[in-house]
């Protein structure tokens, strides 16, 4: 038998929880579209949003190769627009949306951003830096702590990298004649 909590709180609770899911689902789609952007321009698909009281406030696209910055990851050129945004280096309170999960170097830029949230799609088994390869946003000495929710979406995120290393590879395989 289910708990009943006084004044229906149990159903309210189911309610929200759907909602904030959906709301996941949403800004992970967001994010999807931007990884696109970045696939079409021969970058490696990834794509991310910063979402603020429910508005996007920042986005971004892998994009190291277009613009000779190792350190233009889809988070990171997110992060910056949203700071720009909000004329504030510190975005406590905010969510990010990544379709990968994110790398060291983008995981640090979220500790101190303050972001209070992190949602990934597909695992990065190598260099993800979330639950794969490390825990990085754990790290005892951190002055910071966000959450961190991966899996949303996660096939159709794992698609879109899968079907860009595939092509790549197919361009790159010499054909027999």
């Amino acid at each position: 038998m289910e708990p009943r909590l006084a004044g229906g709180r149990v159903l309210k609770l189911m309610v929200l929880a759907e909602v904030a899911a959906r709301m996941d689902e949403a800004f992970m789609r967001a994010a999807l579209v931007l990884a696109a952007d970045a696939g079409r321009r021969g970058e490696v698909p990834v794509g991310a949003v910063v979402v603020l009281d429910g508005a996007v406030v920042g986005e971004g696209f892998n994009q190291p190769i277009g613009s000779h910055d190792p350190t233009a990851h889809a988070e990171i050129v997110a992060l910056r627009e949203a700071a720009r945004r909000l004329r504030n280096y510190r975005l406590t309170r905010a969510e990010l949306y990544v379709t990968i999960e994110p790398c060291q170097m983008c995981v640090g830029a979220m500790v101190h951003a303050r972001i209070a949230r992190v949602v990934y799609g597909a695992r990065e088994p190598k260099a993800g830096a979330i639950e794969s390869a490390m825990r990085a946003h754990e790290h005892p000495c951190l002055n910071h702590r966000m959450q961190a929710l991966g899996g949303v979406l996660e096939a159709e995120c794992r698609t879109a990298i899968q079907e860009f290393f595939r092509a790549r590879r197919s361009e790159e395989d010499p054909v027999d004649c």
